[in-house]
């Protein structure tokens, strides 16, 4: 059954009738506002802080607000469909929800609600492999829903083939490899508090609970938790890994792969040349490279060069209804949304989550409407046009 999700307004405005409004900001991009407010600083900070003077997260919005759609008059969309194809599964909209490790430090419900709030309505929640709750809980939590599994690809190759093991038998059916993090980056809003969860411990439950990492460690993680600290942050990225490697992936795991972190067209070539689904055209919210491209200006060329060939996805800036339809009509095949949701999760937990979710795809369910298109799939770059900011 097709599923309106602009109707979520007319529901809000019903509520309001018993005097009852939204917990939460509608408009999106008032929810970092929110949290700093409600939150501590070094939550925060960690999560909407970005590598340097955080020009890159900058240039993300700035380069989808750069595009402006071009709205189409006196086409029939009375009856939209959203569902979309993404690795052989239909997804209810082409949206799922980011990987974001840590989340405890949010909300004590961490991971398990955020990917209740993603099974709830439908949309797939991409696992972090840095996240505060093990993969196996997360997965008891969502039941049959749609889950994928980020991978930080590590030193370890035992770890690593634990990991694969562990989320395919949890039920994990896409891995998310992310390229763009073999360092952690210079992040300044972090630095100046000096914080760091995996220090203590937070963002470590997929590693200190493997049997693999488990192997080696002299002591018990319980006995010895400075030691095991001191063993994740030694084998948790990998700055040698070269394009070959991913043969050791695609050996280990037999379904569909997306590497993350893809802005070069040349490099989505190689990704599609070592067998891999897809690609997430991403610059990781601008956390990782100071005075990088912007992710939306990427799209583009990713998406011409292989999107006959791959599944090309897209995150990076994303915070509104009509930040989703400009990336689908930039090339991409779904978008992946992480601080918004993330901030959700802050203020209200589950429920934060699941409206965060609600209002972006109701947004672009009228955006599509409002602008003369009844479904993702007629969206081109012929939808939009440059505007300089």
């Amino acid at each position: 059954m097709t599923r309106h999700w602009a109707d979520f307004q007319y529901e809000i405005y019903l509520n309001g009738m018993s005097g009852k409004v939204p917990r939460l900001p509608t408009d999106l991009t008032r929810l970092e506002e929110l949290a700093e407010h409600r939150l501590g600083p070094g939550p925060v900070g960690y999560v909407a802080g970005s590598a340097g003077d955080g020009g890159t997260a900058r240039a993300n919005r700035a380069a989808l607000a750069r595009h402006r759609i071009v709205p189409r008059m006196l086409r029939d969309v009375r009856e939209r469909e959203l569902t979309t194809e993404v690795f052989g599964r239909t997804l209810p909209a082409p949206l799922a929800l980011a990987p974001v490790g840590v989340l405890s430090i949010m909300h004590p419900d961490a991971e398990t609600a955020a990917a209740r709030a993603a099974a709830a309505q439908g949309v797939p929640f991409v696992l972090s492999s840095a996240s505060s709750t093990p993969l196996e809980q997360v997965a008891e939590a969502m039941g049959d829903a749609e889950r994928w599994f980020q991978l930080y690809w590590g030193r370890d190759r035992e770890v690593t083939r634990s990991f694969l093991a562990r989320a395919k038998a949890a039920g994990f059916s896409v891995l998310v490899v992310t390229l763009d993090t073999p360092l952690l980056a210079w992040r300044p809003r972090d630095l100046d508090q000096a914080y760091l969860p995996f220090l203590h411990g937070v963002g470590t439950a997929n590693y200190f609970t493997d049997p693999a990492f488990r192997a080696g460690l002299a002591k018990p993680v319980d006995e010895d938790p400075n030691a095991a600290v001191l063993h994740f942050l030694g084998l948790f990225g990998d700055a040698g890994h070269t394009w070959p490697d991913l043969g050791f992936l695609r050996e280990h795991w037999a379904g569909p792969i997306v590497v993350k972190g893809v802005l070069h067209p040349d490099d989505a070539r190689l990704a599609a040349d070592a067998g891999m689904n897809g690609v997430v055209v991403s610059n990781h919210g601008g956390r990782q490279v100071a005075g990088s491209v912007a992710a939306a200006d990427a799209l583009p060329r990713v998406a011409e060069a292989v999107g006959d060939r791959l599944a090309v996805l897209f995150d990076s800036g994303v915070r509104t209804g009509d930040d989703v339809f400009k990336a689908l009509a930039l090339g991409a095949r779904a978008v992946l949304l992480g601080r918004p949701y993330v901030y959700g999760l802050g203020l209200d937990g589950q429920a934060g989550v699941e409206h965060v979710i609600r209002c972006v795809l109701a947004e672009f369910d009228l955006t599509l409407a409002l602008s003369g298109h009844a479904t993702p799939a007629t969206l081109t770059p012929a939808a939009l046009t440059d505007t300089p900011v």
